[in-house]
């Protein structure tokens, strides 16, 4: 496909892995379950902070599903450990788990096709003592509903990175890892990870919504930005690991949405991605994974400069 435009390769892919009456998309043919992704990734090396839960009896309680919709129906949080926590844990977190013989499984809060889950969340964000001194750059740990420190920030480079913002803004950021989706579905895991990344972002924006904040995807910014600022470029943290192609990052901030284009400083993500780093990805399958070349040649044609 050396001659063929990125919007070819691209509508190609999506016309090759359509399901037909004849037929259906390439895929493994059966499942190899003892090399099943793990669902949780961590970072080995990385602290953990774990986040304050909501009650058993689920209080504080969100506020009616009506007023979301609702221009200053819900009365805004102020961003503090609690309620990074609730969003969290309304977004992205485990709802559930479920047991059939020995088998034992987690659902989630955030859809998933075939309860895969190949979407990792992160978290860039400053002013939280529990977090630690300095702002910085964390990951998600759904398992133990909490935050490992990937990366420090300085306050000065954090105040550039947000400079433009709404105040108290932070950003979420989505990856996807194909390899999971690719292990049940083959070539069709692309449309499939695409499909998981507008779940997540169904549920932040709402989650979002319950505590008086707005969540505004960052339309502007390239893939190379992305993956820079989540760390997931740095191949010596993924060596033995499966990669993570970067999806989107969310602005967050108390308050409703602002006309104001918003955007990130491209030389302020250049000297994030140079600070100090921690962890080192898990490997999630025992073997390696299984190669669908087209989707490494859609994953490389729809890339946003």
């Amino acid at each position: 496909m050396a001659d063929t435009s990125p919007l070819e390769v691209v509508m190609r892919y999506h016309e090759r892995t359509k399901h037909r009456f004849n037929r259906f998309a390439a895929g493994p043919g059966q499942l190899d379950w003892a090399n099943q992704p793990d669902p949780f990734r961590h970072y080995e090396g990385a602290a953990l902070t774990r986040l304050p839960r909501l009650t058993a009896d689920g209080t504080p309680r969100p506020p009616a599903y009506e007023s979301l919709y609702t221009h200053g129906a819900v009365a805004r949080e102020r961003v503090d450990v609690r309620s990074l926590s609730r969003l969290l844990e309304y977004a992205l977190a485990l709802s559930a788990w479920k047991q059939f013989g020995g088998t034992r499984w987690a659902l989630r809060s955030n859809p998933s096709s075939g309860n895969l889950h190949p979407a990792e969340g992160y978290v860039l964000i400053g002013g939280i003592a529990e977090l630690g001194e300095s702002p910085g750059l964390f990951h998600y740990a759904p398992r133990e509903h909490g935050l490992e420190r990937r990366a420090d920030c300085p306050q000065v480079l954090f105040t550039r990175l947000v400079r433009g913002f709404p105040p108290q803004a932070f950003f979420v950021g989505l990856s996807s890892v194909y390899w999971r989706e690719a292990w049940k579905y083959g070539e069709r895991a692309f449309r499939y990870c695409q499909h998981d990344t507008g779940h997540a972002i169904g549920t932040l924006r709402i989650a979002a919504a319950t505590l008086g904040w707005s969540a505004v995807v960052l339309g502007e910014l390239g893939d190379d930005a992305i993956e820079a600022l989540l760390g997931i470029d740095r191949s010596a943290d993924f060596e033995g690991a499966e990669r993570e192609s970067g999806e989107l990052l969310l602005a967050l901030w108390p308050g409703n949405a602002t006309r104001t284009p918003l955007n990130l400083n491209a030389e302020a993500v250049r000297e994030f991605a140079k600070q100090r780093w921690y962890g080192k990805a898990n490997r999630l399958s025992a073997d390696d994974p299984v190669i669908w070349e087209v989707i490494d040649q859609v994953s490389a044609s729809s890339r946003k400069p």
